[in-house]
């Protein structure tokens, strides 16, 4: 090793003798392959520039003959390089996941200063433990997670202080990303969440992706232990290994914001991960990798581009005195995160019905049917993969409804809804005998509407449809903070007694306002049954009683002033449908039938397979796209015989049917005079004809 000069000398470069020049900060570098690799390209980088001085490496696989100068020393070990009294001031640990701590814990014994590859480390205890060590011994240490020196983050917090976008309305972390077998057979750690009885904690969120994760907690506010509230896993994997690819992970901080990251390593192609700030106003759309930012707001999307600054020159300024951009004691919220993970149940393995590999050998990789949707919806709904209803994902165990132990509804209770979506109850799958799925819910486009059930907007100015709310004032939708909730207060299960072979649920329900104030109460009534070999029917029946009381009013967009807007009531949200045809006994297509009172309405075409796929990224529904795979189906819905509700149908925008209560006027709920009303809707495999329709009507009243 070359030790600094003391004689007279005078450096070429600048002329300053060696003696009166700063003496450099000495590094040792832990793990040169790998991304240790990229570690020495900076150091490099730093040396020529007269930052610091590499005075030793240790990594059991030595460096490439040549890599390094005559004067580094080469070392099999960090503790065979602090005993050889090597001295560093920083050391970089670019090693296993597993080994992190040891040899921070080494590093600070030995009075250095660290920079610490992510994760950090692999349990909350090993975090405890490193972070009390560098406290006391007055070390620095530094994690790398090289977004968070982005120069963007500072510029979106100011941004969103502004209120240019509103107020947060929840946050986003998204990967898509493609990773072969040949990154998983790379080391003996990886995909592994443990080795040898060592915790490791591999995965899509604690590694390959943790910077999605660290940087969504950064904008989120989240940075210490105490600044997260609940943590939320949905952990899967399509590789054969111990570790998640495809996960979900929703964080509640103290604040109530919500960060919700899909991330996946089995997409078909890989994109830029991204975190979005999601305000009521606007959006803020940050691709952290190129420090890319989207700012969209009522005037008009910008993009703006920012530089960043090295974490590992950070914190050799840091040492002078400066903020460490990343500090250990800064990442509590992310060991937080992988703490949750680490205690989690193991993933649970997606059916390889569910997946197509592409490429051979180490080349090869697992592409999850439909994970670009899926990590979409998830992001924009705050929704994990179970509660999306992804076919693959774990069961939630909910109640269903089956016809000859054919489970043809599932029954949602829907507590899991983001509260801007107005939680409520709802039916979510809905089948045709046959297994065709009718229903869909947490759609890209309108993530608040939920299979098939009762919602308004307007009920007393409380909006319990979800999303924004149309205002007269506004003239227009307008972000509010006037979300209520329906909740399931009891449920019972029966035949029904009206039709042989039918059954029947009977439920009550409350609707409260945001300050749990009750302001309805529903008494609604399920009945299914049934009619002939390849359809059945489905009754809602529902009250609405004033809870208050006083009258209670009930509204809708168009009540408001939004003309043809006049959807609230009972809601039917559908999957894509190709070729779809919609009819009245009088009228066809979507203008036409769209306002009109007709004693039914019937939407047949082609569902698709794959009901949870909404097509590519930023597209809007396609009412002429193909439903590749999909299976012909029907759905008659039958008006109800208590008022003549006009029809509410959606096709070009979105697929939707729904009956009016509140088409242009708002109708009064008030005490001892309650809302009733009683709709009925057939579900038919195939494609059925007016007389068809007619038919199974008339065999309807027969039966009733």
């Amino acid at each position: 090793m070359t030790l600094p000069s003391t004689s007279a000398e005078t450096s070429s470069a600048t002329g300053v003798p060696l003696a009166d020049r700063p003496r450099l900060p000495r590094i040792a570098l832990v793990g040169v392959h790998g991304f240790g690799a990229r570690h020495l390209d900076n150091i490099s980088r730093l040396s020529d520039a007269g930052a610091l001085e590499l005075v030793a490496v240790a990594d059991p696989l030595p460096p490439t003959q040549g890599r390094l100068g005559p004067e580094v020393q080469i070392f099999g070990s960090l503790d065979e390089l602090l005993t050889a009294g090597t001295a560093p001031d920083v050391v970089i640990i670019s090693t296993p996941i597993q080994t992190h701590a040891p040899l921070a814990l080494a590093a600070i014994a030995a009075g250095a200063d660290v920079f610490l590859e992510k994760p950090p480390v692999a349990s909350m205890a090993q975090y405890a433990e490193v972070l009390a060590a560098a406290e006391q011994a007055g070390r620095l240490v530094q994690v790398g997670f090289q977004s968070l020196g982005s120069h963007a983050l500072p510029a979106i917090e100011k941004l969103v202080g502004s209120g240019e976008i509103g107020e947060v309305r929840g946050i986003s972390a998204t990967g898509l990303w493609v990773r072969t077998i040949g990154y998983f057979q790379r080391s003996r750690w990886a995909g592994k969440r443990s080795l040898n009885g060592t915790d490791v904690v591999d995965g899509v969120a604690t590694n390959a992706l943790a910077h999605a994760v660290a940087t969504g907690l950064r904008l989120a506010g989240a940075r210490t232990v105490a600044d997260v509230e609940l943590v939320e896993t949905d952990l899967y994997r399509a590789n054969n290994t111990e570790s998640d690819d495809t996960s979900v992970v929703r964080v509640r901080t103290a604040d109530g914001t919500v960060l919700t990251c899909a991330l996946t390593l089995c997409a078909a192609e890989q994109s830029a991960p991204a975190v979005t700030v999601y305000g009521t106003l606007g959006q803020i759309h940050f691709s952290y990798t190129d420090d890319h930012v989207e700012i969209t707001t009522p005037g008009g999307r910008r993009t703006e581009r920012f530089g960043r600054t090295d974490l590992l020159e950070n914190l050799l300024a840091a040492r002078s005195g400066g903020e460490l951009l990343s500090p250990l004691s800064g990442t509590g919220a992310y060991v937080t995160v992988l703490e949750a993970i680490r205690s989690a149940p193991a993933p649970q393995p997606i059916h390889p019905d569910f997946i197509t590999w592409r490429g051979d050998g180490d080349e090869a990789h697992p592409v999850v049917h439909g994970i670009e949707s899926l990590v979409r919806r998830a992001a924009v709904g705050q929704a994990t993969f179970a509660e999306l209803g992804a076919p693959w994902a774990r069961e939630p165990g909910l109640p269903v409804l089956s016809i000859d132990g054919t489970p043809v509804a599932t029954l949602q209770d829907g507590t899991h809804i983001r509260p801007t979506s107005s939680p409520r109850p709802y039916l979510h799958p809905v089948r045709t005998l046959s297994g065709t799925v009718v229903t869909d819910h947490v759609p890209e486009d309108h993530v608040w509407h939920l299979g098939a059930g009762v919602a308004i907007q307007d009920v007393d100015g409380i909006n319990f449809w979800g999303g924004r709310t149309y205002t007269r004032d506004a003239g227009g939708y307008v972000w509010r903070k006037d979300h209520g909730r329906i909740v399931l207060e009891s449920a019972v299960d029966q035949a029904s007694g009206r039709v042989t072979g039918e059954q029947s649920r009977q439920e009550q329900l409350a609707w409260l306002g945001p300050d749990g104030a009750a302001i309805l109460r529903e008494q609604r009534e399920w009945h299914w049954s049934a009619v002939g070999l390849s359809a059945w029917q489905l009754t809602l029946d529902f009250t609405l009683e004033s809870a208050t009381g006083r009258p209670v009013l009930l509204g809708s967009p168009g009540s408001n002033g939004r003309l043809q807007g006049g959807y609230g009531g009972f809601f039917w949200r559908l999957p894509k449908v190709a070729g779809a045809t919609i009819w009245t006994p009088d009228s066809r297509g979507e203008d036409a039938v769209h306002g009109s009172v007709a004693p039914w309405l019937a939407w047949a075409g082609t569902f698709s397979a794959q009901a949870l796929d909404a097509g590519p990224v930023g597209s809007a529904y396609d009412a002429s796209a193909p439903a590749a795979g999909g299976r012909p189906a029907t759905l008659v819905f039958l008006s109800a015989p208590q008022a003549p509700d006009p029809w509410f149908v959606r096709q070009s925008g979105y697929p939707g049917v729904g009956l009016s209560l509140a088409w242009d006027t708002p109708v009064a709920a008030e005490p001892g005079r309650p809302i009733h009303r009683t709709v009925t809707v057939l579900i038919a495999d195939g494609f059925l004809a007016t007389q068809d329709i007619e038919t199974l009507i008339t065999t309807l009243g027969e039966k009733a």
